[in-house]
């Protein structure tokens, strides 16, 4: 019997009947998002501020402050043997900067993600969000729709707002007679706020006014976009203050965004919510679905409620022409940088869910910058491509004492080539490169020492709490299995090409050291401390998120993850470590514990009711590895895994009810 498929996604529709500050509702496509409190726009900002900031953003919208002493990657660089790192930054968190880190700091900031714009209701003078009586919000996830309806002094108000599928455009139908604001804010390189309201005079807002529209022209230093306002009826926009208009008259309008001027004949509001009515229904009717209805576990209707909408959530934040940010285009993290170690855990889920494509848009970017990736590998002496940890859309290394040490994001490309050629083998031709050139990176990376290839100093591995001990780390197991099984697959994509296997890559990966195993269980590094008990478990990762390679025993993971659950300090965990605990207890026939993993009781793990994964409530208030990773753990709990038992849901135990359909095996 087939899921029923819009049954499955309605009955998680996501209702509020008071206002949320952690749950504000987001309507987007990837590329652009708008996110609104409970009147469906953004009227009381100040409510969220704290919790989880409204914004406005695109992948396209970025600004680069003023440089006027020159700062360059160089001058942040310190000497580590053969090879230069840019480490020369400290957060501040907006106190005072000593002159070494001035120049890390302006790097560590610039670019950064713009907030394009605050749209929101007029709806008086000294009126609270506490003042809204009969509060009503529904975001249709079957049709991209957020209606929300609300009274005030007795007058009832609804509001209808959607974002096109396949253009940077709000549409939003307002009844009950309210005036509409919109406002433009200018850049801010703080690393989690997107929009500073009180420096009017370093940023320019023109404006051309016609019968029913009005087109800006925004200019921020050297950086330069357009919006477009149109409406229907007789309304009438005013500037009311300095980069502020107010809108009135006006039931139904549209919003457009873009680096260029948006051209004549905008959709109006039914079109744009039919187009998205239709991308949405798409969306939900090819790909892949997962049902736990009929589950005698209690909590399988939380974990289907988390499962649809980190679907929707992951799609609107995270499949867009750039790998996304932690916080996707809700606000800003770290400026509104990407961080490349955690593009697998946005975004690898996507081909296994049925949907390809939402993964292939960001991968142009990774050839964009191979130049860049190439240049930084042959500054260290290496070969190939090294790609960045946080960085924006220039492909720049942003400084840090901890981020240029990074290595495990060095196989993501070589997995996400191998995802998609499972789906479509002609990406075997169209990610070739990708492929090879990070192998070459990871076959010149080890040192040979007493005979084996050493993955080793200046690290930092996964579990970042190593990072005080850069220069004496040795062999982190996950980033050794992890090694390993990179340069193993691009083996076998040369092989698919008619090519010999690599001589140096097979070299490589055949003397790669063992991991360090203490006390019959995996250590994290094979140097003291060896394993810390806080932060990322990521020893788990070797045999999870890693396939089984013929460096990792099951046995001894079996201890490791047992001995994980049992004694590490689960608060000071990640989003995505419980996926990554999850899918290691998968692999080893561990059902009760991979559902036990994803759904544990800890402070990281909660999911809000807007579906948002919250890790620090008013510093990173949204995770949305978090929601990735999941959906990655119960693909593979689904739909199982190479050599995996072949049967359905063998990632779930007796008392789950587990219809799969559309959802591929893992590697």
């Amino acid at each position: 019997m087939s899921i029923d498929r819009e049954s499955l996604v309605g009955r998680h529709a996501v209702v509020l009947t008071e206002p949320d500050a952690e749950s504000p509702l987001t309507v987007g496509n990837g590329e652009f998002a708008f996110t609104a409190d409970v009147t469906g726009l953004q009227t009381f900002p100040a409510f969220h501020a704290a919790s989880m900031p409204l914004g406005t953003q695109s992948q396209w919208g970025w600004h680069t402050m003023p440089n006027p002493r020159g700062f360059v990657l160089e001058d942040t660089m310190t000497g580590y043997g053969r090879a230069r790192y840019p480490d020369r930054h400290r957060m501040t968190f907006g106190g005072p900067v000593a002159p070494e880190f001035e120049a890390g700091t302006w790097l560590h900031g610039n670019p950064q993600r713009l907030d394009l714009g605050r749209i929101g209701l007029d709806l008086g003078e000294n009126v609270e969000i506490t003042d809204l009586v009969g509060v009503h919000q529904r975001l249709d996830l079957w049709s991209g729709l957020l209606h929300s309806a609300f009274t005030l002094d007795g007058v009832p108000y609804e509001v209808e707002t959607v974002c096109h599928p396949g253009r940077d455009l709000l549409a939003v139908r307002v009844t009950g007679g309210a005036a509409v604001t919109i406002a433009f804010p200018y850049a801010c390189a703080a690393w989690n706020v997107a929009a500073d309201w009180d420096g009017p005079e370093r940023h320019v807002t023109g404006h051309v006014v016609g019968a029913s529209r009005c087109d800006f022209t925004r200019v921020l230093d050297g950086d330069r976009h357009h919006v477009a306002l149109a409406w229907q009826g007789p309304a009438r926009l005013t500037p009311i203050a300095e980069h502020r208009y107010r809108l009135e008259g006006a039931t139904e309008f549209v919003v457009a965004f873009g680096l260029d001027p948006a051209g004549p004949g905008l959709p109006g509001f039914a079109e744009v919510r039919a187009a998205a009515a239709r991308h949405w229904a798409r969306f939900w009717t090819d790909g892949g679905a997962v049902s736990f209805e009929g589950s005698s576990d209690p909590r399988a209707p939380e974990l289907e409620r988390r499962v649809i909408l980190s679907q929707y959530l992951t799609a609107v934040n995270c499949a867009g022409s750039l790998p996304p940010q932690e916080t996707g285009l809700v606000c800003n993290s770290w400026s509104g940088k990407f961080h490349l170690e955690m593009h697998w855990w946005h975004a690898a889920h996507f081909p296994l869910w049925g949907r390809p494509e939402l993964l292939e848009r960001s991968l142009p970017w990774y050839r964009s910058i191979l130049p860049a990736a190439r240049a930084t590998a042959a500054g260290q002496g290496y070969r190939g491509a090294r790609w960045p940890k946080q960085v924006g859309p220039e492909g720049r290394e942003s400084p840090s004492t901890i981020g240029p040490f990074l290595i495990w994001q060095q196989p993501h490309p070589i997995y996400f080539a191998e995802l998609l050629y499972r789906v479509r083998p002609e990406a075997l031709h169209d990610y070739r490169d990708l492929v090879f050139e990070t192998a070459e990176f990871m076959a010149s990376f080890p040192v040979e020492q007493d005979g084996r290839h050493v993955l080793g100093p200046p690290l930092i591995p996964a579990q970042e709490s190593y990072a005080e001990i850069r220069t004496t780390v040795r062999n982190p197991t996950f980033e050794l299995a992890y090694w390993w099984w990179g340069l193993e697959t691009a083996q076998r994509w040369r092989e698919r090409l008619g090519l010999a296997r690599d001589p140096e890559w097979e070299r490589v990966r055949d003397g790669l050291a063992a991991p360090c195993v203490r006390d019959g269980v995996y250590a994290a590094v094979a140097v003291e401390p060896y394993t810390l008990r806080t932060d990322h478990p990521s020893m788990t990762g070797a045999l999870g998120l890693v396939p089984a390679t013929p460096l990792i025993n099951p046995e001894t993971m079996r201890a490791t993850l047992d001995d994980v659950l049992e004694t590490w300090d689960l608060p000071s965990t990640w989003g995505w470590d419980y996926p990554m605990l999850a899918m290691c207890a998968a692999r080893l026939g561990e059902p009760g514990k991979a559902v036990d993993a994803l759904l544990m009781d800890t402070p990281k793990n909660a999911h809000l009711v807007s579906g948002h994964n919250r890790q620090w409530p008013g510093i990173l208030p949204l995770y949305l590895p978090g929601n990735g990773g999941l959906l990655a753990a119960v693909a593979l709990m689904a739909a199982g895994w190479d050599g995996g038992p072949g049967r359905c849901a063998p990632g779930f135990p007796e008392g789950w009810n587990v219809q799969v359909e559309g959802v591929r095996a893992m590697p």
